[in-house]
C-alpha cells in the first residue's frame, strides 16, 4: 500500500541566554549542554516521521533570523515550536510576527518525572531552572492570543505524548501541501440532478488547495481508441487471475470496460490530475464510451483516484483519506436504516476502489444500465464488499461559501455480496444507534457521500480543519 507523504518539519527550541552557562563545570553539564541533549533527542525522534530542518537551539536574534531562513528556503510544511524552559519571549514574538504563514504546532512538555527534591545543590538548582517549559509555554501563549496567527495548534503532554500527536500534526501538514501542489479533474461536469454536491471552484483552489481542470467526454473517447489492444488483453488477464469472472460476463463488454478504465488514468496522467471526479451517470459519457469504466484504479497502479457522480467535495474527503492513510479509499452513500441490527447498508455504483486485499471482488456485469440502449450495457465493473473492521467515515461539502468536514467512526460487519451492482458493507455507528447517526447528519446538513477508510484519523481531519478553514463536525 502506499506510504502516506512525509512532512518536512522547522524545529524551533527556544532557550535562554541567561540561563545559558548555569552550571559551568558540573559533571552533569551545565544548562547549554542540557538544552543540546534535549534537543538532540527531539531531532532523532521527529526524524522517524519527518525531516527535521533544525540549526540550533534560539538564544538570540540572530539564532531565530538563521532558524527562519532556513525554515523558508526549505519549504518547511510545518514548524515545531517549544519553550525548553523559561525564556525571554522577544524571539517568541518576533517569530510569530515575521515568519511567513506555516502551519505551527506549539507543544509544552510535561516531564514524566522530577529528578530532584530540593535545589539546595548547584545542580539540582540548573535542573529546577531546566524544568521550566511551562512558564515559557504559559508567558507565549499571551502572544499567541494577541498575533492569533491561522494554522496554529497548541499542544501538552509528555515526550511520547507529544511526538504521537506531532505525528498526526505532521501527516497533516503534509498533506495541506499536496493538496496545495495537486490538481482534480472534473469529466465532464457537475450532475445535473445533484446540486447539494456543486462547489465553487475557486473556493476550492483557494481554501483547499487543487487547482480544477475541466475535461471533456470527447477527450476520453481520443483516448480510449489510443489504448494498445496488448494492454488491454495484458490488463484482463491479471484481473482473471486475481478475482472469480462470473458467467454472465459479456468477453467484448470486459474487453471495453478495461479499455476504458486504463484510458481514464491515461488521460488523467497527460492532464495533471490525481483525482478524475468522473460524472459517471452523464448521458454524453454513456452514449458516445456506450460504459462507466468499471476497474478503477487499473492492476498495479495507485497514482490516479476515480469518484463518481461528479461529486467534488466527495473527491475530496477520498483523496484526503488515501493521503493520509496510504491505503485505499471508498466511496459511499447510506442506502438505508436496518433498524433490527442497528446498523445501515452503504456503497456506490460505478468506479470504487476494490484493491484492499482483505476486501471480497468478483467481476460481474453492471446491471443498472444492462436493459439499457448504450452500447455495452451492462459492461462488468469490480463488484466489491467492503472488509470489516474499524472505518474514518469523511463527508466535505460546501455551504454558504464555507467548506464543512464531517467525520464519524463507524464499524464495518461482516458482509457477503448481496446488492447487486453496486460495491457496498454493513456499517454501525461507534457511539449511539444508526438512526441518531443519521438525525444528526440531517441536522448539520450534508449530501449522501462519503469517503471510507480503515482506521481512526479524526484527531488528523481535526488537524487538517483548522489548517484549511473548513468547519469542522466530529460525531
Amino acid at each position: 500500500m502506499k506510504q502516506f507523504p512525509k512532512a518536512k518539519v522547522g524545529l524551533l527550541l527556544i532557550a535562554t541566554s541567561r540561563f545559558r552557562h548555569l552550571g559551568y563545570g558540573l559533571t552533569e553539564g551545565d544548562y547549554e549542554s542540557r538544552k543540546e541533549a534535549e534537543a538532540a533527542h527531539y531531532v532523532e525522534t521527529l526524524k522517524e516521521f519527518s525531516d527535521v530542518v533544525f540549526h540550533g537551539n534560539v538564544y538570540s536574534r540572530e539564532d531565530l533570523d538563521c532558524a527562519m531562513r532556513a525554515f523558508q528556503e526549505e519549504q518547511v510544511d510545518f514548524v515545531f515550536a517549544l519553550f525548553l524552559s523559561w525564556s525571554e519571549d522577544f524571539t517568541w514574538v518576533r517569530f510569530l510576527r515575521n515568519m511567513p504563514t506555516v502551519p505551527v504546532f506549539f507543544a509544552c512538555r510535561t516531564r514524566d518525572s522530577i529528578s530532584f527534591r530540593d535545589t539546595n545543590e548547584e545542580t539540582d538548582f540548573v535542573e529546577f531552572l531546566s524544568a521550566g517549559g511551562l512558564v515559557g509555554a504559559l508567558e507565549a501563549s499571551g502572544s499567541i492570543k494577541r498575533f492569533e496567527r491561522p494554522m496554529l495548534v497548541t499542544a501538552i503532554g509528555t515526550f511520547d505524548e507529544l511526538m504521537e500527536q506531532a505525528e498526526q500534526f505532521a501527516r497533516t501538514a503534509a498533506v495541506r501541501s499536496a493538496l496545495r501542489s495537486t490538481n482534480f479533474g472534473l469529466l465532464a461536469s457537475y450532475n445535473e440532478v445533484m446540486w447539494s454536491t456543486y462547489v465553487d471552484p475557486y473556493n476550492l483552489f483557494m481554501k483547499a488547495g487543487p487547482e480544477l481542470r475541466f475535461v471533456s467526454v470527447a477527450t476520453l473517447t481520443k483516448e480510449i481508441d489510443a489504448i494498445d489492444d496488448a494492454l488491454v488483453v495484458e490488463t484482463q488477464s491479471a484481473l482473471r487471475k486475481q478475482y472469480e469472472v462470473l458467467d454472465e460476463v459479456d468477453e467484448e463488454k470486459f474487453a471495453a470496460s478495461v479499455r476504458a478504465s486504463l484510458a481514464m488514468e491515461s488521460l488523467a496522467r497527460k492532464v495533471g490530475v490525481s483525482m478524475m471526479v468522473l460524472n459517471d451517470v452523464d448521458t454524453v459519457l454513456l452514449t458516445d464510451v456506450g460504459l462507466r469504466p468499471g476497474f478503477l484504479p487499473c492492476p498495479g497502479t495507485e497514482d490516479v483516484s476515480v469518484v463518481p457522480e461528479g461529486d467534488i467535495g466527495g473527491g475530496l474527503a477520498v483523496y484526503i483519506l488515501k493521503q493520509l492513510s496510504g491505503q485505499p479509499v471508498n466511496f459511499i452513500e447510506p442506502f438505508y436504516i436496518d433498524k433490527e441490527r442497528d446498523c445501515f447498508a452503504g456503497g456506490h455504483a460505478g468506479p470504487n476502489d476494490y484493491t484492499n486485499p482483505k476486501g471480497k471482488v468478483k467481476i460481474a456485469r453492471d446491471v443498472r444500465f444492462a436493459k439499457t440502449n448504450y452500447k455495452y450495457a451492462g459492461a462488468p465493473f469490480a463488484w466489491y464488499v467492503i472488509p470489516q473492521g474499524l472505518k474514518t467515515m469523511l463527508h466535505i461539502s460546501e455551504c454558504g461559501g464555507r467548506f464543512k468536514m464531517v467525520c464519524t467512526l463507524v464499524e464495518a460487519l461482516p458482509c457477503e455480496h448481496f446488492i447487486t451492482s453496486y460495491s457496498h458493507g454493513m456499517f454501525r455507528p461507534l457511539t449511539g444507534s444508526t438512526q441518531e447517526l443519521f438525525e444528526k447528519l440531517l441536522k448539520i446538513g450534508v449530501t449522501q457521500h462519503y469517503g471510507v477508510v480503515e482506521g481512526d484519523y479524526t484527531q488528523e481531519l481535526s488537524y487538517l480543519a483548522q489548517l484549511m478553514d473548513f468547519d469542522f463536525i466530529k460525531l
